[in-house]
């Protein structure tokens, strides 16, 4: 592991994200292909520091019968929790500055995981905020689509990779898809 080389990545990419702006996501075909199956859950996040907001994803799976969870987080070395959410549903501030429903709501096992990101390169390599969090999920749920969401210009050359570290299926951005045509 390069632990200075993800450093300065991070705070690079942290500066780029926090920039950017433009348009909304879209819903990719291959996503919209394998939401229109329906009666999944999917895993989102409310964005943060400047993270791309993937409602417009959100919103789509809803259309479709979906069911949503946020993450729940308490601690830096408790496990992130998946629980239910709708968009009528208040959420409570959590560590980090995220917005999290309450600790009491129904768990979940997402089939499709939509996940911020610090960084991501061609190969479908992520980086995160550092702590964590999604490394461990997704190890939780090997079977979950694992979907990137973020601004195009936190695409980088090379993510370092390290051996717990999982790619993901696909990325979303504003300027469209980097994945495979189905999933």
């Amino acid at each position: 592991m390069n632990t200075a080389t993800k450093a300065m990545i991070r705070e690079a990419m942290r500066a780029a994200r926090r920039a950017a702006s433009g348009p909304s996501i879209a819903l990719p075909p291959a996503l919209a292909r394998r939401l229109s199956i329906g009666g999944g859950v999917l895993a989102s996040y409310r964005p943060i520091d400047g993270e791309i907001d993937p409602m417009p994803i959100v919103s789509a799976a809803l259309a479709h019968g979906w069911h949503v969870a946020l993450p729940h987080v308490t601690t830096r070395h408790a496990p992130m929790r998946f629980l239910g959410w709708s968009p009528a549903m208040p959420l409570q501030p959590g560590p980090f500055g995220l917005q999290q429903p309450p600790a009491d709501a129904a768990e979940c096992a997402p089939d499709l995981i939509l996940t911020p990101l610090v960084a991501f390169d061609a190969a479908l390599n992520r980086l995160g905020q550092g702590a964590g969090y999604y490394d461990r999920a997704f190890a939780l749920l090997p079977d979950a689509l694992r979907i990137g969401v973020a601004w195009a210009a936190q695409q980088v050359p090379n993510v370092p990779v390290d051996p717990w570290d999982m790619p993901l299926h696909g990325v979303i951005t504003e300027q469209g898809w980097i994945g495979p045509e189905t999933l």
